[in-house]
């Protein structure tokens, strides 16, 4: 399983590891379904992740987690004034949960409703997404405040996850939008440009 070979087989199964994770969280994603999913053989499951599941779903929640970093970094980017930047941020999940065909949401809320005592080590992973998400967010918001920044960016990351359950349930992106219209109105009350 060395090589190119075995690197391929093993960023497969991360793939549909996330893949699966965001259509059906934790419970969704288990080894025979990744193995299905990804086209890989059984046994390199347990070549490249000897922990198992846990295993692979941390390390693709890692790296999740960091493309997301970068999609909310990309949709943040060029707005300056703080209520551009809620609004392009909700309409940049709006759309992409739409090209998902509102069957896609979140794989880091997805696992987090997945939780129990079995998993809970992938509690850690989940929160530092989670930490990172808001942090990123939070330093695109100017304020003498840092930690009522931080809030803010809490509470635009908590309406993004809440959003992600209505878009599913109601197959709309209405969610997103409304969303990002009310917390863009209190972006520019809160962060003056």
């Amino acid at each position: 399983m060395a090589g190119e070979k075995g690197a391929v087989s093993r960023a497969r199964m991360l793939e549909a590891s996330i893949a699966l994770m965001r259509g059906s969280g934790l419970n969704g994603a288990g080894i025979n379904e990744i193995v299905r999913e990804s086209g890989a053989p059984k046994g390199s499951v347990y070549h490249f992740f000897p922990a198992g599941k846990q295993q692979i779903a941390a390390e693709a929640l890692d790296l999740y987690a960091e493309r997301v970093q970068a999609f909310i970094e990309s949709a943040l980017a060029g707005r300056s004034a703080p209520a551009d930047k809620v609004r392009a941020l909700f309409d940049a999940f709006a759309r992409r949960v739409e090209e998902g065909g509102f069957r896609k949401s979140c794989a880091v809320g997805a696992v987090s409703l997945d939780l129990d005592d079995d998993v809970a080590g992938l509690r850690e992973v989940l929160a530092r997404a989670l930490d990172a998400w808001i942090g990123q967010i939070a330093g695109h918001f100017a304020s003498a405040d840092r930690r009522r920044a931080r809030a803010f960016a809490g509470l635009l990351m908590t309406a993004i996850e809440g959003a992600y359950i209505r878009a599913r349930a109601e197959a709309s992106s209405r969610a997103f939008r409304e969303a990002g219209a009310w917390l863009a109105a209190l972006a520019r009350q809160e962060f003056p440009s």
